[in-house]
Order: structure tokens, then sequence, then C-alpha cells
């Protein structure tokens, strides 16, 4: 009996990896977020991962204020290029700085431990 392997848990070893990756429907060239076994709405099952480029920008944001301030955390929602949208944290920058419509980049963190994609201002990104 094969193993199936969940999308879920795909999205989280390639996380784990650093790689920010994305499933893609090779019939229409479409981008899907979160994974999935079909594309909603269509039902598409022809989907394949493709690294993301790592590059979007700020759709939304807040600021979750910790005691000491260095704790601060920016929880964003963040627009990538390929048309997606998710949610991860803005870092490598005063909070207060952070807007929407800022320009971001990618790159591999963590979070309260466990592995994650963050998201840095990219002064300068072609995009």
């Amino acid at each position: 009996m094969t193993e199936v392997i969940h999308p879920e848990a795909e999205y989280a070893a390639f996380v784990a990896e650093g790689r920010l990756m994305l499933q893609r429907v090779v019939s229409t060239d479409e981008f899907v977020f979160f994974p999935r076994v079909a594309q909603p709405g269509s039902g598409r099952t022809d989907l394949e991962w493709i690294e993301a480029k790592g590059l979007g920008t700020v759709y939304s944001y807040t600021i979750m204020r910790n005691k000491p301030p260095a704790a601060h955390a920016v929880i964003a929602l963040i627009d990538l290029v390929e048309g997606v949208r998710l949610m991860s944290r803005v870092v490598d920058c005063d909070p207060d700085e952070v807007r929407i419509g800022m320009a971001v980049r990618a790159r591999a963190g963590e979070v309260d431990g466990a592995p994650a994609i963050l998201f840095a201002p990219a002064q300068g990104a072609d995009r």
C-alpha cells in the first residue's frame, strides 16, 4: 500500500527545509494556497509544487505588543507576486516601520522554536 502524504504535511516539510513552496495548477498555471488536494472552485487535481519567488507586499498587519518591547511581533497578511495571500510575520525591522503596501522578501526562520517562513523588508527587490 502506498503511503499518502497530505499537502499540509508536504508544505510543513518544505518549510522545515527553509523553502517557500506553492502549489500550481498545471492546466491553468494558477497558484493555490493553502495546500490542498484540489483547486478550490474547479476541483482540478493536477497540482504541482513550485518554489515561490519569495517576494510580496504587506496587505494588512497588526502588532502584538509584548513585554519586553523586544518581544513585539508583527503578524501580517502577505500578498505574494504569485497571486496568493498568506499569514506570516514581518521581522528584521522596527514594528512601527511596517506599512500596508510595504515590499517584503521571504526568509527562513522560527516562531516559538518551530520552522517558519518569515518576511523582511525588501528594499530594491525586483518584482
